[in-house]
């Protein structure tokens, strides 16, 4: 927290523009200042006053005992200029400028004025959270600087999650979904524009709190990656969880971003590769932001993902197999020994192989609970429990099953939760401390994130163990020139790459000599560093099988060529190359992300069913392997219908070898298309069959 120490734990703060009324947004912080017992000096501001809500109010900054640490600018549009500049020629070392009308309204002219702040302050080393900024809140410290009306009904009880955003609302309103649950918040900060002080430089400093134990973001943009990432290895050193939500999924809402905050359009897909990097859990929206934390505040150690489902419905077992199936979380295989076990304890009209259906006999014993769940407890394939209880009522012992599940899930140590749609049901089942959900639908979609992400960070974490850092290389230039097939081919050879065997032929005579010496029949394909599409235009031929036909055919090609104004630089012979399965290799450098590689399904329909997996390099085999794994294709890779595997380790080794040559500075390579690759059977490898590749 030492960096932004003067944001989030200021010892003196001014209000600018302070009002009376604490329903103005002047007044609104000097309000929530007192409300949550900050401890630092209050400086209201207001020339027209001499007190404001019970303190001293002042003209103007030059009246004060003492220059502020953190200034509230609560003044409205261009005013707020020339009282940043102010704030930074009186020695203030952070404000947080809440007035809009900037670069969300206006990309030019309010970029600018922005860029006019933020100058001014650098000058003497100010910070400036937003401008467009609902502000800041510390309820660890008191230090409200926020205009929030969620906060009005709001207590002292301060807890361990932290909610950042770049937009005011959603960094309030998972505060309300956490209320309802009895969940508290410690911070909740709305950075607004970013123009100084990024919500993910902010969120780094929060991760250094040791009361935050699950940071949460909403981001409507990304311009840079650095915070992003350092703040990624302050909580994989913490063991500290992140779940974001990016908005902007579709290109309408890239759009409704760009209108809001002035927001950059990142690409979706890359966004969720660069998260998946980094151990960062991506919410698809804002239920499945806050909807686990009950489960990420337990200190819960998991050790697998296997399930365990006890209930008194038969078609509460079935709907959470369906659940846990749906999210790829398989039903534990209970051992004989708890069959046996549970047979002697249960109705023979009881189900005791999982998940375990209890039936009526809940009824008759309220013990049941209290007898089974020490079984079930000793299995070591149980890894996580979900206990359903949909109806109970008169002659139900609801509180003893509670207080047996609550003692059950401090016995194991393991994720445990509840599904009872019932109120008065799930009431008596939290109040023993147990994590409730209304379905078994949700129940099980909250377990599954929690474990999920839990396995990504342990991925994560071994990942950071083994890999060097490398830095992108920077990109210098914002033009790139196409390099023709045959320049394409060699660069990718020289790396190691395996491409098809070919030639480069420049006459007709070394046409008809190349296709002697690859002999069999071959491809023949025009060569042009102007000419990135060659089947359109007649450019490829397959299954050339006499010499001559080689030889007519080049001095057809040498005439499409020229007769298309571009220019020639000859014609490819190539070896039918053969394969499996044609699988297409592509990497370009995204403006924030840095280098990208994709692997998926390849030839001619490439664009039409977009099974394609994206990696961030650097990666290892490792990770090119789980990726490929991702893809709907992935079955095949293992053989089916009795063909043998294909050769998935000569593709990772090609696709590491493509994010080592995205690495090369030297390659100076902007962006690839190898399509196809031809992935032969196990032990046969694969081969580059085309190669567009372009330099900056």
């Amino acid at each position: 927290m030492s960096r932004l120490k003067a944001a989030l734990d200021p010892r003196s703060v001014a209000i600018i523009g302070a009002s009376e009324n604490p329903n103005k947004v002047g007044g609104r912080p000097v309000h929530y200042l007192d409300k949550f017992g900050f401890k630092g000096k209050i400086f209201p501001i207001n020339p027209s006053r001499s007190e404001v809500q019970g303190h001293k109010c002042y003209k103007s900054l030059d009246d004060l005992p003492e220059a502020p640490e953190m200034v509230i600018v609560a003044v409205a549009g261009d005013n707020a200029i020339g009282v940043v500049e102010d704030c930074a020629a009186h020695g203030v070392k952070v404000a947080v400028v809440m007035a809009s009308g900037f670069g969300e309204v206006d990309a030019v002219a309010g970029k600018a004025k922005e860029r006019r702040m933020v100058e001014a302050a650098r000058k003497t080393g100010m910070r400036i959270v937003g401008p467009n900024s609902q502000g800041l809140a510390n309820f660890g410290t008191g230090a409200i600087a926020s205009f929030s009306t969620m906060f009005m009904d709001m207590d002292r009880a301060e807890g361990h999650v932290a909610m950042l955003s770049q937009s005011g609302a959603l960094s309030t309103v998972p505060v309300g979904f956490l209320r309802q649950r009895g969940i508290g918040v410690r911070h909740t900060h709305a950075t607004g524009n970013d123009a100084d002080i990024t919500v993910g430089e902010l969120a780094v400093a929060v991760a250094e709190d040791p009361q935050v134990k699950l940071l949460l973001l909403y981001l409507e943009s990304i311009p840079e990656t650095k915070y992003l990432e350092e703040l990624a290895a302050v909580a994989l050193d913490r063991d500290l969880p992140i779940i974001a939500l990016k908005s902007g999924r579709s290109e309408a809402g890239r759009q409704a971003a760009q209108s809001h905050t002035g927001a950059l359009a990142n690409e979706d897909r890359v966004v969720d590769a660069f998260f998946e990097r980094h151990g960062i859990w991506r919410a698809p929206d804002m239920r499945g932001l806050v909807e686990a934390t009950e489960l990420y505040l337990k200190g819960w150690k998991p050790q697998g993902r296997r399930l365990v489902a006890i209930s008194n419905s038969g078609a509460v077992c079935v709907m959470t197999a369906d659940a846990a199936t749906a999210v790829g979380m398989p039903m534990a295989k209970l051992s004989d020994a708890t069959d046996r076990k549970l047979k002697g304890i249960l109705p023979s009209f009881a189900t005791t192989t999982n998940p375990i259906d209890l039936t009526a006999a809940l009824l008759s014993n309220s013990r049941l609970f209290g007898d089974i769940l020490p079984v079930i407890a000793e299995d070591p394939a149980a890894d996580a429990f979900l206990i359903g209880v949909p109806v109970a009522g008169p002659g139900y012992d609801v509180e003893a099953f509670a207080r047996d599940a609550a003692a059950f899930g401090k016995q194991t140590g393991k994720p445990l939760v509840i599904a009872a749609t019932q109120r008065s049901v799930a009431d008596q089942f939290a109040a023993e401390g147990s994590s409730v959900f209304p379905t078994e639908t949700e129940a099980v979609t909250a377990l599954h994130q929690f474990l999920a992400h839990r396995e990504l960070m342990a991925r994560t974490l071994a990942r950071k163990a083994q890999r060097l850092s490398v830095s992108p290389p920077q990109i210098s230039s914002t033009t790139s020139t196409m390099l023709n097939e045959a320049d394409s081919l060699a660069l990718l050879a020289a790396r190691g790459i395996p491409v098809v065997p070919h030639r480069l032929c420049r006459s007709r005579a070394e046409a008809i000599a190349a296709f002697q010496t690859i002999d069999g029949p071959v491809v023949v394909k025009g060569c042009s560093a102007d000419i990135a599409h060659k089947s359109e235009l007649g450019l490829v031929k397959l299954g050339v099988t006499t010499r001559e036909e080689a030889g007519e055919i080049w001095t057809q090609m040498e005439g499409i060529i020229r007769k298309q104004g571009a220019r020639f630089d000859g014609v490819i012979i190539a070896a039918m190359a053969g394969g499996r399965r044609e699988i297409m290799i592509g990497a370009h450098r995204d403006p924030v992300f840095g280098p990208v590689v994709a692997v998926g399904d390849g030839g001619k329909y490439v664009e039409i069913f977009r099974d394609t997996a994206l990696l961030l390099p650097p990666f290892s085999k490792d990770d090119a392997r789980e990726a490929l794994g991702k893809l709907r294709i992935a079955p095949l890779f293992a053989g089916v219908r009795g063909e043998p595997p294909m050769d998935v380790d000569a593709l990772c080794d090609a696709v590491l070898r493509v994010g080592e040559l995205m690495l090369d500075p030297a390659a100076k390579v902007m962006s690839l298309d190898l399509n196809p690759v031809l992935l032969d059977s196990a032990g046969k490898g694969c081969v580059v069959v085309d190669a567009v590749v372009f330099q900056g």
